[in-house]
């Protein structure tokens, strides 16, 4: 039995998502930032405080594994940690004080990198790569929630 990569959805789109992290990783490195650095900065500035577990999930990763990547973040202050009102037990993530500065360094290396990911295919295209990938998502059972504007200039870098 055989098995053709190229002709498997799954194959381009993680060999995509692969070398489109592995840039924007390299790009950002000059910086002192890393590729789940700058998703954690993205998603709370997009969507706000969040809890470790919902930003977990959102980045695709174990919240264990995002808890190592906070620790450091929360020494730079470019996140902070704040209780809940209603359950001092739960714990909301916002972008920290320090985070400002990083983010502006952040912005245009993203919109670098998605120029460049892109280069040769018109707006028409893209909006039709994004529009298929979502059904791509849905198909495979994940909701997509419609992207917030900030989101859409900087996270779906």
């Amino acid at each position: 039995m055989t098995y053709d990569f190229h002709a498997s959805t799954g194959y381009w789109v993680t060999l995509s998502a692969h070398h489109y992290q592995q840039r924007v990783d390299a790009e950002l490195r000059p910086f002192g930032i890393t590729f789940r650095q700058f998703q954690v900065i993205a998603w709370l500035k997009c969507e706000g405080p969040l809890t470790q577990s919902d930003l977990a999930r959102r980045m695709t990763i174990e919240p264990p594994t995002l808890a190592g990547i906070m620790t450091r973040m929360e020494s730079m202050q470019w996140i902070v940690r704040t209780s809940c009102n209603k359950d001092r037990r739960k714990k909301f993530l916002d972008v920290g004080p320090a985070a400002e500065p990083v983010w502006e360094k952040i912005v245009p290396v993203l919109n670098k990198v998605r120029q460049e990911a892109t280069r040769g295919m018109s707006s028409d295209e893209i909006e039709k790569l994004h529009g298929l990938l979502s059904q791509v998502l849905l198909n495979l059972g994940e909701s997509v929630q419609p992207a917030h504007q900030e989101e859409t200039s900087a996270n779906s870098s």
